[in-house]
């Protein structure tokens, strides 16, 4: 199994950026599918990005062009560029690791992220 931990987040201003890193610790990380969601407030967790164990990669409406996500098996880590950030990105952001095969689904404990003037 694996544990994310996230780290990054922070307040910026609208049309600025922001990098969200995750670390994730266990040794079978390759296997793991890696993705980034969030959660606004009063609203229901989304899927922000998703980088597969085979380098597919999958963007939301509304950040694709916006976001990049990337991920480095040999250090365990999963990161996401974010760009050109706009009021609408406000939430905590969680990263995903879900093997697989789908025997686990693991969750880190989320980094806020704040776009405000």
């Amino acid at each position: 199994q694996v544990q994310p931990v996230e780290s990054g987040g922070g307040l910026v201003q609208p049309g600025g950026s922001l990098r969200l890193s995750c670390v994730a610790s266990g040794n079978s990380y390759p296997y793991y599918s890696m993705a980034w969601y969030r959660q606004a407030p009063g609203k229901q967790r989304e899927l922000v990005a998703r980088l597969t164990q085979s380098a597919n990669s999958y963007y939301a409406d509304g950040v694709e062009g916006r976001f990049d996500i990337t991920r480095n098996n040999d250090k365990n880590t999963l990161t996401l560029q974010m760009n050109s950030l706009k009021p609408e990105d406000t939430a905590v952001y969680y990263c995903n690791a879900g093997h697989y095969l789908g025997t686990g689904n693991y969750w880190g404990q989320g980094t806020q992220v704040t776009v405000s003037s």
